[in-house]
């Protein structure tokens, strides 16, 4: 047997607002068996808005029912039957949220009518209750009322049942019941297809845009997590609702996932990713070789051809920390663009800088020095090295490269190439580059804590 319902109310979010109307439809498979209908009292004002969308006003529910009143009789009448509704999550957490209050977990299971009805009719324009009912030749007597939408409800899951039972060979209904918390665009088939291996993977909307990114090393296993996550949390209720498709990506190696995820997030900022959708770090420490091939430390904004070995929220940070080191391993002011003045700096001429302005300190040893400095900046180590990982087949490994502190990017290489891995360059030309910045290398020193992955120097 099956409680076919509708509810209205004075807003959409469960928590806060109240049921100002509830039908019930009960329905043996084939027909209507049985009605119950009322008006409830909020016990609190109806907005303007709901009462022009419904026609319920303040004065209809002032002596209706309140909903303490009128919750036994739901529970009796919907006792060991499918809960079915229009977008079933929305009534369902309403009465779920109502009889809370009242100090009773409300339980039924639970069927949705518009992912049905895009199971058996696929390819109608919309699934509304109104565009569906009008692509059906079905006329609804009281549009918003909940007497009216929840007949409604009923003659189109009459429709459904008819279309299923001609289904020999695949009940969906019994599918649906069976998995009620997927979103009402996405099948179980769709969840069943994906990979239990470790990847990023993206929710889209009905226009393909990406929404929600994320990793998982069991990509099935973590998205099913989401779908059950939903029918617990209404804060994931927009996110259910605006899922209609799923894509992924198979990394192999956590790690990989780990920053894909990230320049991902970046990359499409998606709505409902809160995290690392903005870089806070916009300024950083930059270094160069001059024409002299003297290394030298600066200041400046981040800009997407050149990433700093440093990253910091300001310029003034920024110089702060280079003056710290200019002290530290006695560097040259000029060679740290603290001093900008044609000539020796005034380190040189105090006897604090061993000459490197003009070009009288040896190369080698004062790039030295400014090697140690990058080394301490760059949060690593050693600032040069590839970490080797597991690869998305048996016969592949992961490779993410840093150099001179900088994270560069992932690749994947066939096992039989890392035979000659002191081949640096060879090595190289597997790397697809990526973005640097500090949530990466946030990533990479935590993973490198309690990885056992094998890391490569060069």
């Amino acid at each position: 047997m099956f409680a076919i319902v509708d509810i209205e109310t004075t807003g959409s979010k469960p928590d806060y607002d109240k049921i100002i109307e509830i039908a019930i439809y009960l329905h043996d498979g084939e027909k209507i068996v049985d009605s119950f209908c009322t008006l409830v009292n909020p016990e609190r004002y109806i907005p303007d808005f709901i009462t022009k969308l419904t026609g319920i006003s303040n004065a209809m529910v002032a002596d209706a029912p309140r909903f303490y009143e009128i919750a036994k009789k739901i529970v009796q009448f919907t006792e060991g039957h499918i809960f079915v509704a229009h977008n079933v999550h929305f009534d369902y957490s309403f009465l779920k949220n109502e009889f809370r209050s009242l100090g009773y977990n409300y339980q039924r299971q639970t069927l949705c009518t518009v992912r049905l009805s895009r199971k058996l009719i696929p390819n109608l324009p919309s699934y509304s209750l109104g565009k569906l009912c009008e692509s059906l030749g079905i006329k609804i007597q009281e549009r918003h009322r909940a007497k009216g939408d929840a007949e409604a409800t009923a003659q189109i899951f009459t429709r459904l049942v008819q279309i299923n039972r001609m289904q020999v060979e695949n009940d969906v209904i019994e599918a649906e019941i069976k998995f009620p918390t997927l979103p009402p665009k996405i099948s179980y088939e769709q969840v069943a297809d994906l990979p239990e291996e470790t990847g990023v993977y993206y929710f889209h909307d009905e226009k393909g845009a990406v929404i929600y990114v994320g990793k998982s090393r069991n990509i099935r296993k973590r998205i099913a997590s989401h779908f059950q996550l939903f029918s617990k949390n209404r804060k994931h209720s927009a996110l259910k609702e605006t899922i209609a498709d799923i894509s992924y990506e198979i990394t192999g190696s956590e790690l990989v996932a780990l920053l894909l995820e990230s320049a991902e997030i970046k990359k499409y900022k998606p709505r409902f990713n809160k995290a690392q959708r903005r870089d806070k770090y916009l300024y950083g420490i930059f270094v160069r070789k001059d024409s002299e091939g003297y290394l030298r430390l600066y200041a400046d904004k981040i800009k997407t051809e050149k990433m700093p070995i440093y990253f910091t929220e300001s310029g003034i940070m920024a110089k702060i920390i280079i003056e710290k080191y200019q002290q530290k391993y006695n560097l040259c002011q000029k060679l740290c663009d603290m001093y900008r003045h044609s000539g020796a700096c005034f380190g040189y001429r105090v006897g604090e800088c061993a000459g490197a302005c003009v070009c009288e300190e040896p190369i080698e040893t004062y790039n030295s020095r400014v090697e140690q400095v990058i080394a301490h900046l760059s949060q690593f180590k050693k600032p040069n090295f590839c970490i080797i990982g597991k690869g998305r087949t048996h016969t592949e490994k992961s490779l993410v490269w840093v150099e001179n502190g900088l994270y560069c990017g992932f690749g994947f290489v066939d096992m039989e190439d890392l035979e000659d891995i002191n081949n640096v360059q060879k090595l190289k030309q597997f790397i697809q580059k990526q973005p640097d910045n500090k949530d990466a290398q946030k990533i990479i020193r935590q993973y490198l804590e309690t990885s056992q992955d094998k890391v490569f120097y060069f």
